[in-house]
């Protein structure tokens, strides 16, 4: 590819001093080649290159999606019009509806169907401007079916043109028709995604109703002796004591902290274990979000992310996320969207995204916009204009 000058962009760098310092930069041009970010400056040279004029439209990082379930089939509408009746997420699970309504869609599909239902949300996802999502098994539960999700997760994976990275998700609900589902999920299933997929994170979902603290603590420990990074869901509705034990073991992140108390998300903050915040759960479960103002405020690593699923969150819009974050998680514009790139870029490891500066991973967006605070200020439409993944524009 010929080296690609975007000219005269309101460049939003995310590389600034601070973590409220954006690193704006009024009028600028960037140079891209061999999907790397070249040079940053203003009156760059043109030569030789395939210039696209900015016009003082906000160029920024792409979104890192830190926390989704994109890998699903079937269908939850049915039980949603239940919700809006009154049933709650755990009425639903506890009759056999919520993520077992999906488990036994996802246990009739192929690998291939899973696959091909993942590209086509990834792709949805990348319109959006979001050019790394992570993404999580956890719909399988019986060994085979959790492997069946992760292989379709990495060929979805392997043909868009962004990083998806996927997740074992294997502790996310338990099968009531199983008998001892803790035991084999720890026995069995783990040394199997550690075989197929070493290194691979895990997360489960500490819950009343699903994983117990100690079953959960169980799973991450062994996960952790084999050489896996963990992550956790706890406090979406209760606060079990997941925190400390997280802090304590040093897990990658703890995710949802709706229902976290007041010391717990204090103690959080103040550890290197990131947190991350789901507003759309929120916005179509219950209306309890976390209180992402105190725990920035206390000096806390916060990512905030989709949700993307079938049932809690079928949202796959980051700058929706932006929007929502700033109204109900208490965040300033400018923390949504950091929270949205550079911070979950390097929860999961990246140093070479989520910032705008020499040498990074081309994967830029550019906004109808020229200022950066439309993304948390409007939403219900897409504020991208184009999207280059990797210096290849693919929008």
């Amino acid at each position: 590819m010929k080296p690609i000058l975007i000219q005269g962009a309101r460049v939003v760098t995310l590389d600034g001093s601070t973590r409220s310092d954006l690193g704006v930069l009024e009028r600028a041009d960037v140079r891209i080649n061999r999907g790397r970010i070249e040079a940053i400056g203003t009156g760059l040279d043109a030569s030789g290159c395939s210039v696209y004029e900015a016009r003082g439209r906000v160029l920024m990082p792409a979104f890192v999606d830190c926390h989704t379930h994109a890998c699903w089939a079937g269908s939850r509408l049915g039980e949603w019009e239940q919700k809006l009746r009154g049933a709650t997420y755990l009425d639903l699970l506890q009759a056999g509806g919520g993520i077992m309504s999906t488990v036994r869609a996802v246990r009739s599909a192929s690998r291939d169907e899973l696959r091909d239902l993942l590209a086509f949300r990834l792709d949805l996802m990348l319109r959006e401007g979001t050019l790394t999502a992570e993404v999580k098994s956890g719909y399988g539960l019986t060994t085979a079916d959790e492997i069946k999700m992760l292989e379709a997760i990495c060929e979805a994976g392997g043909s868009w043109p962004g990083t998806v990275v996927p997740t074992a998700c294997i502790g996310h609900a338990k099968d009531p028709d199983e008998a001892d589902p803790v035991g084999r999920t720890i026995n069995e299933t783990l040394p199997a995604v550690s075989q197929s997929f070493p290194g691979i994170p895990v997360d489960a979902y500490c819950e009343e109703g699903s994983w117990t603290l100690d079953e959960t603590l169980a799973l991450m420990d062994a996960a952790l002796s084999a050489g896996h990074p963990v992550r956790v869901h706890a406090d979406q509705f209760h606060d079990l004591g997941m925190i400390p034990e997280a802090i304590r073991r040093g897990f990658v992140s703890v995710d949802h902290l709706e229902a976290t108390t007041p010391e717990h998300l204090s103690e959080l903050a103040s550890s290197t274990v990131y947190g991350v915040m789901l507003p759309m759960c929120g916005l179509h479960l219950d209306d309890r979000y976390a209180n992402g103002r105190g725990f920035v405020d206390d000096g806390g690593r916060l990512a905030i992310a989709t949700n993307y699923n079938p049932g809690s969150a079928p949202c796959l819009s980051m700058p929706m996320v932006i929007a929502f974050g700033v109204r109900k998680l208490g965040l300033l514009p400018g923390e949504a969207i950091a929270a949205s790139t550079v911070w979950p870029a390097e929860l999961l490891g990246f140093e070479d995204r989520g910032r705008i500066r020499v040498g990074a991973r081309a994967d830029l967006v550019l906004l109808h916009g020229s200022d950066e605070l439309e993304l948390a200020f409007s939403f219900g439409f897409s504020p991208v204009a184009c999207v280059w993944c990797s210096g290849r524009p693919i929008r």
